[in-house]
């Protein structure tokens, strides 16, 4: 009888342990996985804090880049590059290490932040490489050519080889670009209705590595819907076709030299933003723009 009463206890002591093991092993296996998500998470937060310090690190190098560069378009662009790389840490600051989809679209926009960063290092870097070359080259060349004169005619034919191979540092540069919205009268106009034309006006710096000679300069006028205002024909650039708002003829010599196109206008001019695009021998060498009441 005892022993009838013996296998079923023992079946059932069996089962109790199975189960209490079976629990225990759940609770160990709960308490890895939420270890490994905090790891995780740790592992999430110092990947944000690494993004956070490669973002101000690439803001400082444009920084540090825009030291010393004379070149108006280049330091608006070196500007902006700047301004992007700010606004992306600021947007990464904000946003939760958590929150994976938008990491991992700012850790693809950081990798595009660098390899432009890389691009504009190269840029600075070969152009200061260059200047220093031209200048020991333009040097030279003026002494060879005052030594020589009396003797050799062909100076203009070897100054004509180095403006071949120097055509970036050669590319005519427009700065302190104004435009000016004028009335009937010729006074300055303060609201969009009362403008009849506009006075462009701007400056061709000085470059002595640029070849002397007829230039034909375009100024390209955009209204705030991005149409050419007063278009008075067309002209070639980078493969397009593309309208241009008035041309003047120059001379150019190498020296500073200031240059002021009228753009008459007839259409209805809305108030907005007008941007003014400056063309030379098929690069565009300076662009402004001015914000007009209605």
């Amino acid at each position: 009888m005892k022993t009838n009463l013996f296998f079923p206890v023992l079946f059932i002591v069996l089962l109790l342990l199975g189960g209490f093991a079976s629990c225990n092993d759940d609770a160990k296996k709960l308490a890895e996985k939420e270890k490994e998500l905090e790891e995780l998470r740790q592992l999430a937060e110092l990947d944000k804090k690494e993004m956070e310090n490669q973002y101000a690190e690439f803001a400082t190098q444009y920084g540090e880049l825009k030291k010393g560069i004379k070149d108006d378009s280049l330091l608006n662009r070196l500007s902006e590059e700047q301004a992007r790389a700010e606004a992306l840490l600021k947007e990464l600051k904000q946003t939760k290490a958590t929150s994976s989809a938008e990491i991992l679209r700012l850790k693809k926009e950081l990798a595009t932040v660098r390899a432009v960063l890389r691009d504009y290092i190269r840029q600075v870097d070969s152009l200061q490489q260059l200047n220093q070359v031209l200048i020991g080259e333009r040097d030279l060349a003026r002494a060879d050519a005052e030594r020589t004169r009396a003797e050799n005619n062909s100076i203009n034919q070897q100054n004509q080889t180095l403006n071949e191979k120097v055509a970036i540092a050669a590319q005519l540069d427009a700065t302190g670009i104004s435009i000016s919205p004028l009335k009937k009268n010729g006074k300055t106009a303060k609201k969009s209705k009362d403008i009849t034309k506009f006075g462009i006006s701007f400056t061709i710096t000085k470059n002595v590595t640029a070849a002397a000679g007829h230039r034909n300069v375009y100024v390209r006028l955009l209204k705030p819907n991005q149409q050419v205002a007063g278009q008075a024909g067309t002209f070639t650039y980078e493969n397009r076709t593309l309208g241009y708002s008035a041309v003047k003829s120059i001379e150019y010599t190498g020296q500073e030299q200031r240059v002021t196109l009228f753009v008459p206008v007839s259409e209805y001019l809305s108030a907005g933003n007008y941007s003014v695009h400056i063309f030379a021998d098929g690069q565009m060498i300076g662009s402004s723009s001015i914000n007009i009441a209605k």
